[in-house]
């Protein structure tokens, strides 16, 4: 296998420095898990599933390119890969539920009806003195706990930007804090793992 040679009178660029690898590293390892959070976030508007699933998708195609592919580190580029999918399914909803549970608006509403579409639940939730009605799936909490007629406090966006909450059942006690808790773990294991890869690359690898 021929090396390409700098032509006469031409020098190779300086090989980057400790500082400038620490630095690209750590720049990577705070993009990757930042847009893949960004992704299963979007996923939580209406309509922004397409956005999302091309922005995480399209980070976990070039996150093995460059961890595998250009720093020479295939383990690492596994690990961040399945960290980074999993965070996806945590991320969004835990940051979406806690924005609910915080900042949403408190909404005596009452479930109209509970239908079962595509073996995925969907209420009708009517607001009591608005009479404004909102259709929810399991996205927005539409769980076994929700039954007919049910009197219930919606929560609902003061941006108007998300689709309402319905209330928790007995049984979700402390599950946003799981949710975010593993999230955080995830969004941890993925920037770790594309660290890891940046400062132990191949000194052959250029930083880019």
């Amino acid at each position: 296998m021929t090396q390409n040679k700098p032509a006469a009178g031409q020098e190779l660029p300086p090989p980057p420095t400790r500082a400038q690898i620490r630095r690209n590293s750590l720049m990577w390892a705070l993009i990757v898990p930042g847009l893949l959070t960004l992704a299963s976030l979007a996923a939580q508007y209406p309509f922004g599933t397409p956005v999302g699933v091309v922005l995480g998708l399209g980070t976990l195609a070039v996150t093995p390119v460059l961890l595998g592919g250009r720093w020479h580190r295939a383990g690492a580029a596994t690990l961040a890969c399945v960290c980074g999918f999993a965070l996806m399914f945590f991320a969004g909803p835990g940051l979406y539920e806690l924005y609910m549970k915080r900042l949403g608006e408190p909404v005596p509403a009452m479930v109209s009806a509970i239908e079962e579409k595509e073996e995925v639940l969907h209420c009708r939730v009517v607001e009591i003195e608005s009479r404004t009605v909102h259709e929810v799936s399991q996205q927005q909490n539409c769980f076994g706990h929700i039954r007919m007629l049910q009197r219930v406090t919606l929560h609902v966006d003061p941006l108007g930007l998300l689709e309402p909450r319905l209330p928790d059942g007995p049984d979700q006690e402390g599950t946003t804090r799981l949710t975010l808790l593993i999230g955080a773990g995830l969004f941890g294991a993925t920037s770790g793992a594309v660290l890891c890869a940046g400062l132990r690359r191949r000194a052959s690898a250029p930083a880019r």
